[in-house]
């Protein structure tokens, strides 16, 4: 498999800011990571130490090194709040395909960011990472974000059944599809 460092952009939408994380997100992504509501459909529980945050940042970095993906911060132009991230990982360029996933504070959900700042990376990912395909899950409970997904033109493909066990909690996901000849940017 060929591989090459991703050069992680910085986008700009009419109300977002898509950009490479930094130390002084720190604070910000524990807060996000480490709450229960807005990680209850998650692969994983809340995070409970802070050091999780310098972890997910070193890793940011070595996804881009590695050329297998980018994690972006998302800020909301309007006053420069950290609200979320989104990401493209898995990069296979083989394959021309990626696995995209977010995830944003809940004092923001309903506002259509995850939507927007999702839109700009797969006209990213489309464009200038030449990709056919991008895969997306999410647990069958988080009707959310399937709608982001659809809103997006994914297709659901299938159920993956009890595919994650968190806390002892069993879920199903939900696997969605897109592909670039039904793209609409």
């Amino acid at each position: 498999m060929t591989r090459m460092s991703l050069s992680t952009p910085t986008l700009l939408t009419a109300r977002l800011r898509l950009r490479t994380f930094n130390e002084s997100d720190m604070d910000a992504l524990f807060a996000l990571q480490s709450n229960a509501h807005v990680l209850r459909y998650w692969d994983a529980p809340p995070w409970s130490d802070r050091l999780r945050a310098e972890t997910f940042i070193t890793a940011c970095r070595k996804i881009e090194e590695e050329g297998t993906g980018t994690r972006l911060a998302v800020d909301r132009v309007s006053d420069d709040a950290f609200i979320g991230w989104c990401s493209l990982t898995r990069w296979n360029p083989d394959y021309r395909s990626a696995s995209m996933g977010y995830c944003f504070d809940d004092a923001v959900w309903g506002n259509g960011y995850a939507t927007e700042a999702a839109r700009s990376l797969l006209t990213w990912a489309f464009d200038t990472l030449d990709l056919n395909r991008v895969q997306a899950e999410t647990d069958t409970r988080n009707t959310a974000s399937a709608r982001v997904l659809e809103k997006l033109g994914f297709v659901r493909e299938g159920t993956l059944r009890e595919d994650c066990v968190v806390n002892g909690e069993v879920s199903n996901s939900w696997v969605y599809g897109l592909i670039r000849r039904e793209w609409q940017p």
